[in-house]
């Protein structure tokens, strides 16, 4: 078996490839400004979920649950939008320990109505001396003129 000494191996070459679809998967999602958002659908509702985090906030990525369903996980820094039918909704966030009073949001919707839910976190110190913590979230209805400007500089993550 002969080689071109000045080639590269197959094996480099395969390397090459796979180190830059894994550098082009990793890119950054577009910011929600600069995505088409189409009107709410005729005798539909709309329910945003967005996070602004900071940097030294928890990076955990929990299920959002609207009446008692999955509707996606919710990113450290991030939005998406549900469609769904008019109605009352609840929107729980996956949390550690007992729920705390108005943890979580409430509210009704009617056919063309948005809704815009941020979820906050809050670490919690454990017993002891060298003290642990955990993450508890909360989902919080905000007016669309406060959550809008918040969720045109965050990465969108999708709608269904």
């Amino acid at each position: 078996m002969s080689r071109n000494p000045g080639a590269p191996s197959q094996w480099l070459q395969r390397c090459a490839a796979g180190l830059f679809l894994v550098q082009a998967s990793c890119g950054t999602l577009p910011p929600t400004s600069s995505v088409v958002i189409p009107p709410v659908s005729g005798g539909a509702a709309r329910i945003w979920i967005y996070r602004n985090d900071y940097q030294y906030e928890a990076h955990q990525t929990p299920y959002v649950w609207l009446n008692s369903q999955i509707a996606g996980v919710v990113q450290a820094n991030g939005a998406f939008y549900r469609e769904v039918p008019p109605g009352h909704y609840t929107v729980r966030i996956d949390s550690y320990g007992v729920p705390y009073p108005h943890q979580f949001a409430e509210f009704d919707l009617g056919a063309g109505q948005e809704a815009f839910v941020k979820v906050l976190s809050m670490r919690e110190k454990l017993g002891g001396e060298n003290r642990a913590g955990r993450t508890v979230f909360f989902a919080q209805l905000y007016p669309a003129d406060d959550a809008l400007p918040a969720i045109a500089g965050t990465p969108f993550y999708g709608s269904m």
